[in-house]
């Protein structure tokens, strides 16, 4: 399943980013890309490195065990569970394309402080606040599960940690500041990577303003 996983890694990062920059930029002049936020070494600037990082780990995986550098490890390469990681990867893949897609013109990577952008709460966004992110948490969660060699999962960890510090040090912050009121309410009702987990409380002082 090796050059299944490389397959799918290397078409979602052409559609998930290739694709969906050229789009962004055909719509507004711009790619949607805005870098590595915060001051190096700070928690923004981190969530960035690590992102990065994961994006590199996931591609250089599947194409180490092709050159017989690294090999799957055994509890993991049965049909069982190549299956689970197949099924798991096409539905990120599919979930991430969606959500950029009702992102719109608000789609980013990276947050440029200086910047402001629509509040979107419509289509997943009304389930989870960062669909997006969840939907690539759950793709490279299914590549981890075809591929199965320990580079391609520490991949998958590197994401998952560097989702945390981007959503929590970074966009939550920066949607704080340039919506207000309006992106607490919002998340107060929504979860933020899963339905009604992680909402963000109320003080009862906002909640009278």
């Amino acid at each position: 399943m090796t050059v299944v996983a490389l397959g799918l890694y290397l078409g979602y990062l052409l559609t998930a980013f290739g694709v969906r920059s050229l789009l962004q930029y055909r719509h507004t002049g711009s790619t949607g890309f805005r870098g590595v936020s915060g001051r190096p070494f700070g928690a923004g600037w981190w969530g960035g490195v690590l992102f990065v990082l994961a994006l590199a780990l996931g591609l250089s995986g599947p194409l180490l065990q092709l050159l017989g550098v690294v090999s799957a490890i055994a509890v993991l390469d049965h049909g069982a569970v190549h299956g689970t990681g197949l099924a798991l990867t096409t539905a990120g893949i599919a979930a991430t394309l969606l959500a950029q897609h009702v992102m719109g013109t608000s789609w980013r990577v990276g947050v440029d402080p200086q910047e402001s952008t629509d509040l979107v709460t419509t289509g997943a966004f009304e389930w989870v606040r960062n669909p997006v992110f969840t939907a690539m948490i759950a793709t490279g969660a299914g590549l981890a599960l075809l591929a199965g060699d320990p580079v391609t999962i520490a991949a998958f960890v590197i994401l998952v940690v560097a989702v945390q510090i981007q959503v929590r040090a970074v966009e939550e912050p920066h949607l704080l500041h340039v919506h207000g009121s309006e992106y607490r309410d919002y998340a107060a009702r929504v979860g933020r990577f899963l339905p009604g987990i992680g909402r963000l409380e109320q003080h009862p002082c906002q909640i009278m303003s």
